[in-house]
């Protein structure tokens, strides 16, 4: 790494790229190796891999307790998280999402034959805009599912409102917001339940898995059905199910991670305030901020590029990819315009303005704790020198 103080510096104009391997946005946490090999040890002397081992059920319960839920159902992925609480709520016909937000989110509905319709979000917020929502329900209309995005919240009370007087269901995909609080309660505690994340660029991860938290106790027993089979007990098949569970190692990487997880917090905060230097002051750039009265994980560093900035958004990311800095252009270009959605709803787009703008801004930045100060200032020093070459 070569902290860059010229232009002549970077590899764009003939250098050698400031980051000889690539910097990844979403580069994995990891906790203790020492407790980690601990807890493999312990899984081969039981010689129980799987099926509601004892490490998963610890688990279950302290990711629970970490957001004050009731109920925690811990699944393979957050992918199959999310269509079995899509399933387990008796979603169908059209369920409203935003187009802005993790390919994932569409695909759970129509995998499971259910029809996604986008909605408009928040310039401001990046989320779901509830005006949007609401232009969009139909007589199929059955639910709606809201985006924690960012680690910053969905208009929950708007949303459970909307759901209310129209009788639908309410959930959150809430992979963005891992121990985070709305009003000073935690994730988890909004609509009838929320999907967390845990693959391995998410802030808190299991090497790959995923949750249901919910605060129904019925609905959380359909879902521990549903992610095995529909088994109850041994030879009773009970309800129709899947094969959702998540096994016993994976889960001993989320006891190892979620032991770390402050250090976690600390790292991304230290890098955030680190990159709000660096970047503040810029023409036409601009960080996502962040509500300090509430919980956040600072996860993701969110740069906005406006018309005022004399260099795109694109060629931002050409020149920190030149540096071999692998930003990102989340969540580009929408779901709608990304297949199966662009063919299958090809006007999609006219009522999802805002949406295209946001996803024309957006730069995803690295972040977590194999980043420090020296390597942000790195990163920022490109940007600034780009920036400042143009004005």
């Amino acid at each position: 790494m070569k902290l860059i103080l010229s232009p002549q510096d970077l590899a764009i104009n003939g250098a050698s790229p400031a980051f000889e391997k690539p910097l990844h946005v979403g580069r994995p946490n990891i906790g203790s190796r020492e407790a980690f090999l601990k807890y493999t040890e312990e899984i081969f002397d039981r010689r129980w891999l799987s099926n509601d081992g004892p490490v998963l059920k610890e688990f279950e319960q302290r990711i629970a307790a970490h957001h004050d839920v009731k109920h925690c159902v811990a699944m393979c992925n957050g992918t199959v998280a999310l269509e079995i609480a899509i399933r387990a709520l008796g979603l169908e016909g059209e369920v409203i999402i935003p187009s802005y937000t993790f390919i994932a989110t569409a695909h759970a509905l129509h995998w499971q034959a259910i029809t996604p319709v986008f909605a408009d979000i928040n310039p401001v917020t990046h989320t779901l805009d509830p005006d949007a929502v609401r232009r969009m329900i139909t007589p199929r209309t059955t639910g709606i599912i809201g985006v924690h995005l960012w680690g910053r919240n969905a208009p929950i009370e708007a949303l459970q409102t909307i759901a209310d007087e129209h009788g639908l269901k309410l959930m959150f995909d809430a992979a963005h917001a891992f121990g985070c609080s709305y009003k000073g309660t935690m994730v988890g505690n909004f609509g009838a339940c929320e999907v967390l994340s845990f693959h391995a660029t998410k802030f808190f991860n299991t090497f790959e898995g995923g949750a249901v938290l919910t605060n129904n106790d019925d609905l959380a027993k359909t879902i521990r059905l549903m992610r095995n089979f529909g088994f109850s007990g041994v030879d009773n098949v009970i309800h129709p199910g899947t094969n959702g569970k998540m096994i016993e190692i994976v889960a001993a990487m989320g006891m190892v991670n979620l032991d770390a997880i402050d250090n976690v917090v600390e790292a991304n905060q230290r890098n955030y305030q680190a990159y709000y230097e660096g970047l503040s002051s810029l023409p036409g750039i601009s960080l996502l901020t962040f509500d300090e009265s509430e919980f956040n994980s600072y996860q993701y560093v969110v740069m906005e590029v406006c018309e005022k900035c004399p260099v795109t958004r694109d060629k931002i990311i050409q020149a920190l990819h030149t540096e071999n800095i692998l930003a990102r252009k989340y969540f580009w270009p929408g779901c709608h315009n990304m297949m199966p959605y662009r063919e299958l709803y090809p006007h999609a787009g006219l009522m999802l303005a805002n949406t295209q703008y946001v996803a024309d801004r957006v730069i995803v930045l690295p972040t977590g704790t194999a980043i420090d100060y020296k390597i942000v200032k790195t990163v920022t020093s490109v940007i600034q020198i780009l920036i400042e070459s143009e004005s």
